[in-house]
């Protein structure tokens, strides 16, 4: 990671970075794994229509476990792909969308999504193939 100001903690404000993901001490590849497992990549995409609450993210992402879903909205909450809105009600009533940045991240992995969907057939006859 390369920077034209000081990298400390307390001056990264208004630091402009420049990352290269292939040097292993980048801080991009928190992210970059982040988005690319698989629950994040399903939640992102599954926030792509806009705000949805976490029972409705459950049910959206099949297979997805109540903690997994949690452990991985506040990852991704942390590294600013998403925002988190806690309503003072009871019960709690807490929702979910993307940020500006989560939303550009989406849109990308969200054609990945559509292109192995979209390639399903051939990628299975290639798999068979090599079987």
């Amino acid at each position: 990671m390369n920077s034209t100001e000081d990298n400390s903690p307390d001056n990264l404000t208004g630091a402009f970075l420049r990352c290269d993901v292939m040097a292993a001490d980048c801080p991009s590849r928190k992210v970059l794994q982040h988005l690319t497992s698989r629950w994040g990549m399903l939640i992102l995409v599954a926030l792509l229509p806009g705000t949805q609450r976490f029972s409705s993210l459950r049910r959206k992402i099949e297979g997805i476990s109540e903690r997994m879903l949690s452990q991985t909205l506040q990852t991704l909450e942390a590294d600013g792909m998403i925002a988190r809105h806690s309503m003072n009600t009871i019960p709690p009533h807490v929702e979910y969308n993307l940020t500006e940045v989560g939303a550009e991240a989406a849109v990308k992995i969200h054609d990945l999504v559509k292109f192995i969907e979209d390639s399903q057939t051939a990628l299975l006859f290639a798999q068979q193939r090599v079987s």
